[in-house]
């Protein structure tokens, strides 16, 4: 079946042939597969990011249905990489990036080890051929002059555990593939001559006992290297692979990689899913269990809510690549991350709410930031509180999609629950100055209408829209009032949207004029103080933002005038202060950090920070933070200071 398909998947997007004919001719499972594979070409995109996105996330569906849509696709792309030379530069770039970036990945994450090393080495020959010929060029020189080394450590090998009586079926030397030597090169900073794998002999035993006696063996043989024992079979890669590796010295002063394994890792090694999958009297076999499967759930699961296409590539390639760090929980379970994984990503692979409620971590039984990269061999103990919720900044430094989607999926529900409430409470003020009922218009049939025209099921969700400043409640009345026209019961401010946020915990005391409760913040990029000229603009969804009159941002309210709103400072707020950050240049002298601090605090202003530096001229700058009263209070201590 997946061969026939193989053979037709480009017949539908080639010829005139339908998928009803395929279906006809070859039965239903071919035609399944073929529609799978076939390339989306008829729907249109509004970008080259958004049609790769979206071929991807297509992609991934289709896998997860029928995991021969992805065999016949890595296929197909093989072939087209072995056939590149005959296309243009620009096209052969371009299928070279795509391959090494998102292919290559899937095989190796598929386990398919054959396919993804010749896609990776073909991609490096086309994307970087000058270094791929020079660094080929290096490589064959000293293969060549390996190449009876190699021989005689296979013969050494093959002696000695024939003198142990461990059965062998095949032991077989190789070059490490260009790219692979390439990518460690880079990475390491380090020659030619300092890669110990160059030469890796690779021994093919009966069973899981055979393998650990061949490792000592090689052991007792020759020297092992510090640091270079892996032990992939009892904890294996999350695709599949399991073996035992090892770098040693030879009696000449070469190091050399020694890879060992059963002859059924050694076929899942090479194949992968493909040697992995069964069909049984022409159907698929249950799949839902399998960990390539729940790789590939998961994956898409996260990626579905992604609309931003470079987000959801930049995404995709973060599950894809494969360099992995392993951890233990207290009780000893093994969570496997990507590098540079921390705290909070280990939290939400235990559980949703353990990742929601996290506060801290403690890793090897020390408390450490949640901006920690876990490392190999952590034990990882999270620590929470029930009534704990997830910081947006999280999403600065988290690395899993898993993570990633938990945290924005919260966040954004929270959002839209503030933005239906501050919705529903402009809605109902908007009425009242119609001279309309909420309770009324609800009862009326005007709803169904109004739900339709702004694509809407409830009116929650156009509650929602006002909230985020994508209605106003004026737009939503005039649907609903009686003949559609609004008459206002008294000349009040255009009011829009309003969001979130009481400033400074309410101590503040900024209001929105017309309103009671809405709560609001100051915009840091003036950091207003009592006594200066404010306005409000109403942000999408963070809250009703106060600038001062003469803040360069507040040029967007010509813009969108229905989300400006009137604030203004509220009466009796004597005790409120304000942080204020000031700078001073002035002729540096002996005591002046103490002499300026003596003249501010002199007028009952408190300190909380000062910095100062000199520079060639022997002018001082002073950084300091100051609490205030009111713009009064700020003159006195420019004036004071100086």
């Amino acid at each position: 079946m997946a061969i026939a398909a193989g053979l037709l998947h480009d017949v539908v997007e080639d010829t005139l042939t339908t998928i009803e004919r395929i279906r006809e001719l070859f039965g239903p499972e071919v035609a399944h597969v073929v529609e799978g594979v076939t390339k989306i070409g008829a729907i249109p995109f509004s970008s080259s990011e958004e049609r790769q996105a979206e071929s991807f996330r297509k992609m991934l569906l289709a896998m997860v249905d029928d995991i021969r849509v992805i065999l016949v696709k890595l296929a197909d792309r093989l072939h087209n990489m072995r056939t590149l030379n005959h296309l243009s530069e620009e096209r052969r770039l371009k299928i070279a990036q795509e391959t090494r970036d998102i292919y290559a990945p899937i095989a190796n994450r598929l386990g398919m080890s054959k396919v993804k090393n010749e896609l990776e080495e073909l991609s490096f020959r086309y994307l970087e051929p000058q270094a791929y010929e020079s660094l080929r060029a290096r490589v064959e020189a000293k293969r060549r002059a390996t190449e009876g080394l190699v021989e005689e450590l296979k013969q050494t090998i093959r002696a000695k555990l024939a003198d142990a009586q461990v059965p062998v079926t095949e032991i077989d030397g190789r070059i490490k593939r260009l790219w692979s030597i390439s990518q460690k090169l880079q990475r390491q900073r380090i020659e030619l001559e300092q890669v110990y794998d160059f030469i890796a002999l690779r021994i093919i035993t009966e069973s899981v006992k055979d393998c650990y006696a061949a490792l000592g063996i090689i052991h007792q043989t020759w020297s092992p290297l510090p640091g270079r024992i892996k032990d992939f079979i009892a904890m294996p890669r999350p695709n599949g692979y399991q073996s035992l590796h090892t770098s040693v010295i030879s009696e000449h002063g070469m190091p050399f990689e020694v890879q060992i394994r059963s002859i059924e890792m050694h076929r899942r090694a090479e194949e992968g899913i493909a040697a992995h999958w069964k069909y049984k009297e022409g159907r698929i076999g249950d799949q839902r269990d399998d960990r390539y499967f729940q790789w590939m759930r998961q994956l898409l699961e996260y990626q579905q809510e992604v609309r931003d296409p470079q987000e959801f590539i930049q995404n995709l390639k973060i599950e894809l690549y494969p360099e992995e760090v392993y951890t233990f929980t207290p009780k000893g379970l093994v969570k496997a991350f990507p590098r540079g994984a921390t705290p909070i990503d280990f939290a939400y692979a235990i559980h949703t709410d353990v990742g929601h409620q996290c506060i801290g971590a403690r890793i090897n039984g020390k408390m450490v930031p949640l901006r920690t990269r876990l490392k190999n061999g952590d034990i990882v103990e999270i620590v929470t509180q029930a009534a704990h919720k997830p910081s947006r900044d999280w999403l600065n430094f988290v690395v899993t999609s898993h993570a990633r989607y938990k945290i924005k999926h919260l966040i954004r529900q929270e959002e839209k629950s503030r933005a239906i409430e501050l919705g529903r409470k402009l809605f109902e003020k908007d009425a009242r100055r119609y001279d309309l009922s909420p309770k009324m218009l609800a009862e009326g049939d005007g709803w169904s209408k109004a739900l339709a025209d702004f694509g809407a099921q409830r009116p929650e969700d156009v509650y929602a829209l006002i909230g985020y400043g994508k209605l106003s409640a004026k737009q939503v009345l005039g649907r609903l009032a009686p003949n559609g026209q609004l008459r206002e019961k008294a000349p009040e401010g255009a009011v829009a949207a309003v969001v979130k946020r009481v400033l400074g915990g309410g101590e503040e005391k900024i209001k929105v004029r017309g309103f009671d409760d809405l709560m609001v913040f100051r915009a840091r990029c003036c950091n207003p103080i009592r006594g200066e000229q404010i306005v409000g603009y109403i942000t999408r969804g963070k809250g009703v933002s106060v600038h001062t009159a003469s803040c360069p941002n507040v040029v967007k309210l010509l813009y969108d005038p229905e989300r400006r709103i009137d604030v203004e400072w509220e009466k009796g707020d004597a005790g409120a202060r304000y942080t204020v950050k000031l700078t001073m240049e002035v002729e540096d002298r002996k005591g002046l950090l103490a002499a300026v601090s003596a003249k501010i605090a002199d007028i009952n202003t408190n300190i909380k920070n000062m910095e100062a530096r000199t520079d060639e001229d022997k002018r001082a700058r002073i950084d300091m933070t100051i609490e205030i009263s009111d713009l009064k209070h700020l003159e006195r201590v420019i004036g004071r200071a100086g």
